[in-house]
């Protein structure tokens, strides 16, 4: 990936919905080329998909809260099983193996403090093999950005 691909993507980031000619001129490239690349980067990968960014409060889930879960045991069943279980609740939007005291941390958005009591109390214990479970609610955020830096 060379410099200007990384413009197109930054340009794709800032408006997913630009045309190729408003990203074409933004990249200083010719709308052909721009278009190949941008293709190119699809099919390599390296552009994952496309998606829209909504507020999360107007949506009706005001509530963010970073979950660190150590786990019991680390074998290869029950951390196949914990992130398999984790996958497939809506509520948590992501999920990172880390180093340090947890095992894991997710970003989860509820609507209230009730629907997070429910989330860990049905949705999380039950999935078994977890040692500790630790939360630190979201009370406003400083920078939240989609858009990588640039390298180099």
């Amino acid at each position: 990936m060379d410099e200007k691909d990384r413009q197109i993507i930054r340009a794709l980031q800032r408006n997913s919905r630009a045309t190729n000619l408003e990203i074409s001129a933004e990249v200083n490239l010719s709308p052909s080329p721009c278009l190949r690349r941008i293709r190119l980067l699809e099919e390599s990968g390296a552009i994952l998909g496309y998606r829209a960014v909504a507020d999360q409060r107007a949506y009706g889930l005001p509530v963010s809260v970073f979950i660190r879960i150590r786990l019991e045991h680390h074998s290869g069943d029950t951390v196949q099983h914990f992130e398999s279980r984790i996958r497939a609740l809506d509520e948590v939007l992501e999920c990172h193996l880390m180093t340090g005291p947890a095992d894991y941390l997710l970003r989860v958005v509820v609507a209230g403090l009730d629907a997070y009591e429910d989330f860990i109390r049905n949705r999380i214990h039950p999935i078994g093999g977890i040692a500790s479970i630790d939360s630190s609610f979201v009370y406003g955020s400083v920078k939240n950005t989609g858009i990588f830096p640039l390298v180099g």
